[in-house]
């Protein structure tokens, strides 16, 4: 057997560049390690029932069987995974229901994105139903682009493309079809 110095050296040599490929291979998956931020909640509360109350008197109470605060991220959110049920309360004390099967509130916007199943009823028998519905927590106001079904004790309609006060007292809707009883 006879090896040339030539030799050995470029089996060295190809020895080292596989050691530093898989070297930097390794080290190029930490430095990914690094930069990756896992997205969690920092809360996380089972079976909630929130009240909240301006000048002592109850406004709303949210139920939830979940819900996952998100509050250090940049755009900070509250989601309900299970759904919620929401009572809300004018000053008169009437009530206004809120059903949805998911529910997102951003906090920087005070937007509650309803979603899934959603349904508004209220003490006079008037129920809006849709898939995907906002609520402007500071205005009170609900709004939604999607198709709708508004039941009252005047008939059924259907549309696409609603929004309304809480107390569905102000409705402004868009594409509209159904039979509707006239007070005339």
């Amino acid at each position: 057997m006879n090896f040339s110095i030539r030799n050995s050296t470029s089996c060295i040599i190809m020895l080292l560049f596989c050691f530093a490929i898989m070297g930097c291979e390794s080290n190029f998956k930490e430095v990914q390690k690094m930069g990756f931020a896992e997205f969690s909640p920092s809360g996380d509360a089972d079976g909630i029932n929130l009240k909240y109350t301006d000048s002592g008197r109850i406004t709303a109470n949210l139920v939830s069987p979940k819900m996952l605060d998100y509050a250090t991220v940049k755009f900070p959110f509250t989601e309900f995974p299970q759904g919620i049920h929401l009572t809300l309360y004018d000053k008169n004390g009437k009530e206004t229901y809120v059903d949805a099967k998911y529910a997102v509130s951003h906090k920087n916007t005070n937007l509650i994105d309803l979603q899934n199943n959603v349904r508004i009823s209220n003490q006079n028998g008037e129920v809006l139903e849709t898939e995907q519905l906002y609520y402007d927590q500071k205005n009170e106001w609900f709004f939604t682009e999607k198709k709708f079904k508004f039941t009252s004790p005047k008939g059924v309609s259907y549309g696409e493309g609603i929004d309304f006060s809480k107390d569905f007292k102000k409705v402004n809707s868009q594409k509209i079809s159904g039979e509707v009883q006239s007070s005339e």
